[in-house]
């Protein structure tokens, strides 16, 4: 899309359309997503295109039913709107006054052909259907769709989705806007409700992403922006914030990563105490970014012991991208169905797969994220987009549910703070605080190649640390990073750990 003249944003539509198809155990267009979008001499805008639970989505009705929290999966657990292509739809509509005009069908295209023609099944679908095949084959719609005569496909076979490549087509002709007040929203809550899932047509009808003002994090040579809540954004702005005032002198040292991990458990106890839809009666967020709260939170970090941990983790399957056009527009994007498949409901009409982003509500009316109609849930989605002072623009960003915020850190302060160049930084072994796939404990999780005198170091000071075996899938994200210099220059990298990949247009 770039190279046809696509702006960023359009690029970024074309791209999200097409990893919907072809990385669908991550993400769907049944999910959510969430933007930062920042053009030279403009303040940046972020998108929030994130559904409400349903109207029928009631704690008493999930009580009614036997059910002490939201279940996992199957139609229960599709609770709230898909809100990605809202989000599509808005973005454009943003990025119309930045010289963006490429036809809605140029930029599914490639999406439609891939979900038509077929696409080879990766190597993380084939493993994470055949793990949890148990729980997604009885779900509506999914065996019909993404399994081999009942079997989890296997790597490399070709997958066909007809039923997604005629919602992509009809989306293409008649607009986004059919994805909720067109057929298209019709079909999926009929689909839905004969399934069972409290989702309705009025639920869909009522949707619009939301363009919101991101939030900012002011720090040593650079402003980094991220989204609000209900997202994570505030931890990952806390975590940037606190280690800047820190002052750590080396990269890869103890230093860095003690330093990085205590400014996680600070951010981390801050977020769960605070952050849930703000539309509704949610805690005043602000003084969390000051100089003053962010200084407060520095001081309570002791740099000779760690802090007792654990805290309860999220888990998260998701995909991140970036884009920087010739304009020097750049994009920050996340995209999701939160568990590997989500709720595993398919619409047997449309072909969308729907997220189980409802698990992160709780059925008690007192809790801070308690479930109620129209209340969005919280979400570990944040996309980060940082402007430096020197003129450099930064999007990066990775998946990994409450990994997120700690890998962007890790990314971020390798370049910013210690000048390490963006595949450098993206592919030096990286720690996870809390569960990752295949592990229950909350230790603080190093990568096998890393440096055995700063373990030795974390362990004294009293980390419960553990190094993860070589060949562990997943379980430290998968990143990327478009860099755009001063004068133009563009630098990006993909992660090694995963199947994406970055290129130049």
């Amino acid at each position: 899309m770039l190279k046809a003249g696509g702006s960023a944003v359009e690029a970024m539509v074309a791209a999200a359309a097409t990893i919907a198809v072809v990385y669908p155990h991550m993400n769907a267009i049944g999910g959510d997503g969430f933007w930062v979008i920042a053009a030279p001499g403009r303040p940046p805008v972020a998108v929030e295109a994130c559904g409400p639970a349903a109207a029928k989505a009631t704690i008493e009705a999930y009580h009614k039913r036997g059910f002490g929290t939201v279940p996992e999966r199957g139609p229960l657990a599709a609770l709230t709107v898909p809100g990605t292509v809202g989000g599509w739809k808005l973005a454009l509509d943003l990025a119309a006054p930045l010289g963006a005009g490429m036809p809605l069908r140029e930029l599914l295209a490639d999406a439609i052909g891939r979900a038509k023609d077929g696409s080879p099944v990766s190597s993380s679908q084939a493993r994470l259907t055949q793990a949890h095949l148990g729980e997604l084959a009885p779900q509506p719609g999914f065996a019909g769709v993404f399994l081999d005569d009942g079997k989890a496909p296997a790597e490399g076979s070709l997958q066909r989705q007809p039923r997604l490549a005629d919602t992509l087509d009809h989306l293409a002709n008649a607009g986004l806007d059919d994805f909720y007040r067109g057929d298209v929203g019709a079909t999926m809550a009929a689909d839905l409700a004969d399934a069972g899932s409290p989702l309705g047509a009025a639920d869909f009808e009522r949707f619009e992403a939301r363009r919101a003002k991101p939030l900012a994090v002011r720090l040593k040579g650079a402003t980094v922006y991220n989204t609000a809540p209900p997202t994570q954004g505030l931890a990952s702005q806390i975590i940037l914030g606190v280690f800047d005032r820190l002052a750590i002198k080396r990269g890869e040292s103890f230093e860095h990563v003690h330093g990085l991990v205590e400014a996680t458990k600070r951010a981390f106890l801050i977020r769960d105490r605070v952050v849930t839809d703000p539309r509704l009666d949610a805690p005043d967020i602000a003084e969390f970014l000051t100089p003053e709260g962010l200084e407060r939170e520095a001081q309570a970090i002791d740099m000779k012991r760690a802090a007792p941990w654990p805290d309860p983790a999220a888990p998260g399957d998701t995909i991140w991208m970036g884009a920087i056009d010739r304009n020097g527009v750049a994009v920050s994007f996340i995209q999701s169905v939160y568990w590997e498949f989500g709720s595993g409901v398919v619409s047997k009409r449309t072909g969308v797969l729907f997220q189980n982003r409802g698990l992160s509500f709780k059925l008690h009316p007192e809790a801070l994220n308690a479930l109620a109609p129209g209340r969005r849930p919280f979400h570990t989605l944040n996309p980060p987009l940082a402007v430096f002072d020197d003129g450099r623009v930064l999007t990066y960003g990775s998946m990994g549910g409450d990994g997120q915020p700690q890998f962007q850190a890790q990314i971020f302060t390798r370049m910013a703070h210690f000048a390490m160049p963006v595949a450098e930084a993206i592919a030096a072994p990286r720690w996870l605080l809390g569960k990752t796939w295949g592990s229950d404990t909350t230790t603080l999780k190093l990568e096998h190649d890393f440096d055995t005198s700063v373990v030795e170091q974390l362990l004294r000071v009293g980390h419960e640390a553990e190094t993860v075996p070589a060949g562990t899938p997943g379980g430290f994200g998968h990143a990327g990073a478009v860099l755009r210099s001063a004068r133009g220059d563009i630098e990006g990298a993909h992660d090694p750990r995963a199947d994406g990949g970055a290129g130049l247009a």
